[in-house]
């Protein structure tokens, strides 16, 4: 069975729909972002702060590669991972990646009191937030196998995933 790679901006509800999917699918979630913090043994906030992001994006390119030869996840992916084309060619092929589409309207509200997300940790969040979101969304749509849009409740949205998820060959 291949992993399901769930991408998509900040905000987006990939850790939610990721965790109820796998609940309701019997596969095991994993959060990048806490995979990643887990081996670093350090918040992603200090990784960046500390190393820089250059360094963040090295970890997040091993995580992918090491995600991509597991089985039976769901993963949500960083908001960033699937913008660099060596991080979908991990799991190109083999695994199958769900762009969760939401509004920027929808992310903006959902994040107005974000205070841990290090790109959004500036006086500009709103510009900067759509600056970014208008960046990543072409790059998101590339790397995706399907599409399920995110801005119903998780209940609806999770119950999307899986349909989806019954209807592909071999998982």
């Amino acid at each position: 069975m291949n992993n399901i790679i769930i991408c998509g901006f900040m905000g987006c509800g990939k850790s939610t729909i990721g965790r109820n999917t796998a609940r309701k699918t019997g596969r095991r979630f994993i959060d990048m972002d806490r995979y990643i913090e887990q081996k670093a043994g350090m918040s992603v906030s200090e990784i960046f702060e500390l190393f820089g992001e250059a360094h963040f994006r090295e970890l997040e390119h091993e995580a992918c590669v090491e995600l991509s030869q597991m089985k039976r996840l769901i993963v949500a992916s960083g908001g960033g991972a699937l913008t660099f084309e060596r991080n979908v060619e991990a799991f190109k092929g083999k695994d199958t990646i769900v762009l969760l589409d939401v509004p920027l309207e929808v992310i903006r509200y959902r994040l107005r009191n974000d205070r841990v997300r290090p790109l959004l940790q500036r006086p500009d969040k709103d510009r900067a937030m759509t600056e970014l979101y208008n960046k990543r969304l072409p790059l998101y749509r590339a790397a995706a196998d399907y599409t399920v849009e995110g801005q119903n409740t998780p209940i609806k949205t999770t119950a999307a995933m899986i349909e989806l998820i019954k209807s592909l060959p071999h998982t």
